[in-house]
């Protein structure tokens, strides 16, 4: 089975359908059944179960799905890459927010530095959504500050992280600078969405040491935190690297919980089964 095949069954699954399908690849809707049977045929395999107008992909589709992601992507990277081979390639970076807001221009442009001519794309979402990214084969390389659950993806811990417990500058805690675990309980916290390595981190800890604690506030950017912190509206848990100017400025101080810490790892992800080019080994180095 060729490269077509393949792009035409991941077009389906990515479309759900074949007509929906057909359109997209400016196909005649034969035309792609026709390749599916094919497939179907080649492998003795079904790759879609036919109930009534809806497809539902199979275990076996599923399987083939994975490996035609790889081989389509892999293809593509061929295809750039033997069309200049004066270039080094590019390298798709996938970042969680922490990374995106702290180090990840730094680390593009110490990339850049190393390697002229080299492209870069890069795209900053929560961990969550920067792991199923990875899996789908929409980015290279993932940096992420938190915990990554596939056994499909190679982690490679890099840099420590911290994160601390801030309030506002007039915040009772301020004056004292620390705090009880009890204390927490009483606490209007602010938070990152679900999906978020700062929020499965914080949650973790806090449920480890039983501390029960109420949320006033859910936002997907440090930026938003941060301001609702300095304003009073709650206090929260971020990396100190997120909140260095602002505690530099006193416009948010740190409070030390007694017997609590919030540490983890930034860490490089990329799947087990990616071919990892120049650029990427390039970057990686880059980082370490």
């Amino acid at each position: 089975m060729g490269i077509r095949h393949l792009k035409i069954f991941a077009c389906v699954c990515s479309e759900g359908s074949m007509s929906g399908a057909a359109k997209k690849l400016f196909m005649a809707q034969p035309s792609v059944s026709q390749a599916i049977m094919e497939l179907e045929r080649h492998y003795g395999v079904v790759l879609f179960e036919r109930l009534g107008r809806r497809l539902y992909i199979t275990a076996a589709g599923k399987k083939l799905l994975d490996y035609a992601r790889h081989i389509i992507n892999l293809h593509e990277q061929l295809e750039r890459e033997m069309r200049d081979l004066s270039s080094k390639g590019g390298v798709r970076i996938g970042a969680s927010m922490t990374v995106g807001s702290c180090i990840l221009v730094d680390m593009v442009k110490r990339f850049k530095q190393t390697s002229p001519g080299s492209n870069v794309e890069s795209v900053v979402d929560n961990t969550s959504v920067i792991e199923e990214m990875l899996l789908l084969d929409q980015v290279d390389i993932g940096v992420v500050e938190g915990a990554v659950h596939s056994a499909e993806l190679t982690v490679k811990p890099f840099m420590d992280d911290e994160l601390v417990l801030v309030c506002a500058a007039d915040h009772p805690w301020a004056l004292t600078g620390e705090v009880d675990l009890k204390e927490l309980e009483a606490a209007d916290f602010i938070v990152r969405e679900q999906g978020s390595g700062t929020r499965e981190l914080f949650e973790s800890v806090m449920a480890a040491n039983e501390v029960k604690w109420k949320m006033v506030g859910v936002y997907n950017n440090a930026e938003t935190i941060k301001n609702a912190v300095a304003a009073g509206l709650g206090v929260s848990v971020i990396s100190r690297m997120a909140v260095e100017n602002e505690l530099e400025k006193g416009m948010l101080v740190a409070v030390q919980i007694r017997g609590m810490s919030f540490r983890r790892k930034f860490s490089i992800v990329h799947h087990k089964n990616k071919y990892i080019s120049e650029a990427m080994k390039w970057f990686m180095d880059s980082c370490i």
